[in-house]
């Protein structure tokens, strides 16, 4: 038990800690080490207050050293967030039962059940919370209270004098300074505006019912606002029609309905617990048990639920948006909304004629935020990690979503420039709408068929918008993605019969299943696996499990009963495979057949090239198949084996190198000679300069993003395809290493537009 010479020790070394030579980290890691030697507990932490009012975990003793800046706690969020937003001690015995606690997996705390948080104030300010943790359940001494809070006013002490570098002044005078954060882009485009940060979510102050009936009245009426509310958003004027967008709040809705939720929140408030004490319990409770799955899906049910649980929250405090209707209405009218993280119905909460951008430090281009985001058109940016902590309310900004940058307080120059970029796409984007309906055809009189990679429904209009022969690549596999069961083959069936609907005549190649890697279900239970890219995915999965791969090609036969239906098996490695595809797919034609369906008037199949080993056996895999495509993407990752997700080696390799042009020119030599039609559909078909190589190997159908045909159709109308052919020939057989800079001299030469 602490005892007045050991509040003296604490002093003491803290006084000789500040007074040493050496960063500022290494003083704080010296300060927990210090004070859980002298306390005697298994934990020591230490919290800084960011200007969001969230905290950052800045040093620990006991907790898993991984956890230092990559935990960070909301404002008011847990027993550490509620010391700092109420500035009161808490003592805690058992921690992990209390409503507030919150848990975070990454932090190991778990085995820990007594806590003590202090904040560390000065002249009123909150400017952290110092935090000890023990094994043991136990209610900490009045004498282990006050050394903690003495000990918090020194360290309070040392970090507004500059003592303990790169905590204070240092921090605040970044915030005066132009900054570049990097991130990814979730929705594409460019704005230019001045950041607001999203509100943080309530603080429960009040935890005891005084009335437990009363609590059960409130807590019911919330519940039935947020579900008025909801069924609001659903009308929303820029969620109307049929998309994933709708099919995102569709699923959000049914969280809001959940009954299981609804019982808990009920049982919380039986328990003694006010609605709004309920509603966190429930939050942390749930939230502990979905990250205990680590994988994507339950890392976006969390976010859903995490925000449900907040606009829960803000109605049961008397505030049902995110901002107050005078917040609202004092919103910049060019707003870049900057956030920790955000669920899609809190984005729909803000006014979209304000919204011009939005970067949120977590969130991917598959994230609920993002695909609402999308349906809005407004630019954002997510994996903008400590993109809060450096900026202010009011700061201006430029988001750049196709570089994947967010300038804070940029320089004139960078505005100015950044002006003339906007101005230069709106022009660009005219330009290339005049050649919607133009043929993409070169100089030279050759016709390149150009089709846009597509994966639901709402992404069919875009065949019309940006004048495209067809469906190159339509990834069947996020309709069963956006589910929560597994789709029936009549549900299957309506929906690529929509799609063949849509393209009006025009030709689609549907992908069967690329399930696995990145890629889950939540409904199909699969094991862990070191490495999923390469892992059981894609056709691995759809041989091992036939009845799943059956009912899709069975709902697919029968969508295209009396059209030309083209299926495209994905990560195809050895020629066998197709062999065994086709054994299940005649098994549904004899069934169709048997039970009097309509089947296609043509059937097609062909195989993605994707996997390098496959490349070596195109004499055997061609005379099995009607049509290949090269997915990029996948065939450039293993190639250089390098994870395309992975930031350090992900744009470390170059499209344009040789190792991967002469793999390509190679196949289309296989192709011609087997007389098989070939194609290409990854990003390097959706890039000007990689789709003039592309051509100049000898590749006629291409496959893009719906935003790239117009760029790829200008480009290729500036092109003389045979020059581009015999250069690269050239190229390949003289040049060595990357190829881009050659291309690009080429291109100058020839006044290609790329």
């Amino acid at each position: 038990m602490p005892s007045e010479p050991a509040l003296r020790i604490i002093m003491r070394r803290l006084r000789e800690i500040m007074g040493e030579e050496g960063e500022g980290q290494e003083k704080l890691d010296h300060i927990v080490h210090l004070i859980a030697g002298v306390m005697v507990t298994d934990v020591c932490s230490l919290y800084l207050k960011r200007q969001d009012g969230s905290l950052e975990l800045f040093a620990t003793e006991g907790l898993n050293a991984a956890a230092v800046h990559n935990t960070r706690l909301k404002r008011g969020e847990g027993l550490v967030g509620r010391a700092a937003e109420l500035n009161l001690t808490i003592n805690e015995p058992d921690a992990p039962k209390h409503p507030a606690f919150s848990f975070r997996p990454e932090t190991g705390e778990e085995v820990y059940h007594s806590l003590l948080a202090v904040p560390i104030h000065r002249s009123g300010q909150v400017l952290g919370v110092l935090v000890v943790q023990n094994r043991t359940m136990k209610e900490y001494s009045d004498e282990d209270v006050e050394v903690l809070q003495a000990t918090a006013v020194v360290v309070a002490e040392n970090l507004v004098s500059g003592a303990v570098a790169g905590t204070g002044a240092a921090l605040e005078l970044s915030k005066s300074l132009s900054a570049v954060v990097l991130g990814q882009p979730i929705s594409e485009g460019i704005a230019l505006g001045h950041i607001v940060i999203h509100e943080p979510r309530i603080v429960v102050t009040k935890l005891m019912a005084e009335d437990p009936a009363h609590e059960m009245t409130r807590l019911d009426a919330a519940l039935a606002t947020l579900r008025v509310s909801l069924d609001e958003l659903m009308d929303h004027e820029h969620m109307q029609g049929a998309g994933e967008h709708r099919d995102v709040l569709d699923t959000y809705r049914m969280f809001a309905h959940d009954r299981g939720w609804e019982r808990r929140l009920h049982e919380a408030v039986q328990g003694g617990l006010t609605a709004d004490a309920a509603v966190e319990r429930v939050q942390n409770g749930t939230r502990s048990r979905m990250l205990r799955h680590g994988d994507a899906f339950w890392r976006e049910r969390q976010r859903d639920l995490d925000d449900l649980s907040d606009r829960l929250l803000r109605i049961l405090a008397g505030r049902p948006s995110g901002l107050t209707h005078a917040a609202m209405s004092e919103l910049p009218p060019d707003t870049i909304l900057v956030a920790r993280t955000m669920g899609p119905a809190e984005l729909l909460d803000y006014d979209r004629t304000k919204l011009r951008g939005l970067v949120v430090e977590d969130g991917s281009s598959q994230s609920h935020v993002a695909i609402v985001a999308k349906a809005l058109g407004i630019a954002a940016i997510g994996q903008a990690v400590g993109v809060v902590e450096r900026v202010t309310a009011g700061d201006a900004a430029i988001i750049d979503a196709v570089a994947g940058e967010v300038h804070v307080r940029p320089s004139p120059e960078l505005v100015n420039a950044y002006s003339d970029k906007v101005r230069f796409r709106a022009r660009r984007q005219k330009q290339f709408e005049a050649l919607r309906d133009l043929p993409a055809v070169t100089k030279d009189g050759q016709r390149i068929s150009l089709n846009i990679n597509a994966g639901l429904l709402v992404d069919m209009p875009h065949l019309e918008e940006s004048g495209a022969d067809g469906v190159g690549l339509f990834r069947t596999e996020l309709q069963f993605m956006l589910s929560d069961t597994l789709p029936r083959t009549e549900r299957q069936m309506q929906t690529y019969r929509a799609v063949l609907d849509e393209a009006k005549g025009r030709p689609v190649v549907f992908r069967t299943l690329d399930i696995g890697g990145d890629k889950v279900l939540p409904y199909l239970r699969q094991a862990k696996e070191e490495n999923p890219a390469i892992g059981w995915r894609a056709v691995r999965m759809s041989l091992d499990r036939p009845g799943f791969f059956r009912m899709q090609v069975r709902a697919l036969l029968k969508a295209a009963a009396g059209r030309e239906l083209a299926l495209m098996v994905p990560m195809v490695t050895v020629a066998e495979e197709i062999d065994d595809v086709r054994a299940l797919i005649n098994k549904e034609l004899r069934f169709l057949k048997r039970h009097k369906h309509k089947l296609p008037s043509k059937l097609k199949i062909g195989a993605m090239i994707e996997v390098p080993g496959i490349l070596y056996e195109l004499d055997r895999l061609l005379p099995k198949v009607e049509f290949v495509s090269v997915g990029s993407n996948d065939l450039l990752q293993f190639l250089f084996a390098a994870d395309r997700g992975n930031g350090l080696v992900g744009s470390r390799y170059d499209s344009l190198s040789i190792g991967p042009l002469r793999a390509l020119k190679a196949l289309t030599k296989s192709c011609r000679r087997h007389k098989v039609t070939y194609t290409l559909c990854g990003e390097m078909a959706g890039s000007p300069i990689e789709a003039m190589a592309l051509i100049g190997l000898g590749f006629r159908t291409l496959s893009m993003a719906p935003a790239s045909v117009g760029p790829v159709k200008a480009m290729i109308r500036s092109l003389d395809a045979r020059k581009a052919m015999l250069r690269l020939d050239e190229l390949l057989k003289t040049g060595g290493g990357n190829l881009r800079r050659d291309l690009e001299r080429f291109a100058r030469a020839e006044k290609v537009e790329i």
